[in-house]
């Protein structure tokens, strides 16, 4: 099983654009690039989405790889294939961490996610999501309290987790 991407942290972004990624997430993207060897640059694909998706998804070459095969197994020409091709294909980037662990963020892709300052990081498992830090407490911060409304205190979240086979 691939390596995951673990925790949150935000960083800040200089006038370039460049934003250093959290240090174990550069070990999974060295992990999760099959072509990574040390002394090189490792490759990561950035889906900035449509109008509607005000953050950016870093997805490792792995991921996205496996991500593309399911795409190719959907039937041609359907609306569902279509729309996932646009959004993994035409609305994404593919890009390199600079030799200090940095990234740099396009100026097109800074503003279309408000990006000034600071860069807020959070993993997402085989992907992470960046994201202007006032725009995640304001957005997903409220998503997830909301979902956790609807059950008890007392209530275990890994309880909504698939059964796993026994033996």
């Amino acid at each position: 099983m691939a390596r995951r991407f673990r925790g949150s942290d935000t960083f800040k972004v200089d006038a370039k654009g460049r934003v250093s990624i959290p240090a174990p997430f550069r070990r999974v993207i060295e992990a999760s690039d099959p072509d990574w060897n040390p002394g090189q640059r490792p490759n990561i694909v950035i889906v900035y989405g449509d109008e509607r998706q005000d953050w950016l998804e870093v997805y490792t070459m792995r991921a996205i790889e496996e991500i593309d095969e399911q795409i190719e197994e959907m039937q041609r020409g359907s609306p569902e294939r279509l729309w996932l091709e646009e959004l993994m294909h035409g609305q994404s980037t593919e890009t390199q961490i600079d030799d200090d662990g940095r990234l740099v963020l396009p100026q097109r892709l800074r503003e279309k996610i408000g990006l000034t300052g600071e860069a807020f990081f959070i993993s997402a498992g085989d992907y992470f999501k960046i994201w202007k830090p006032e725009t995640y407490a304001a957005k997903a911060g409220h998503r997830a309290a909301r979902l956790a409304e609807q059950y008890p205190d007392d209530f275990d979240p890994r309880s909504l987790l698939p059964p796993r086979p026994r033996g």
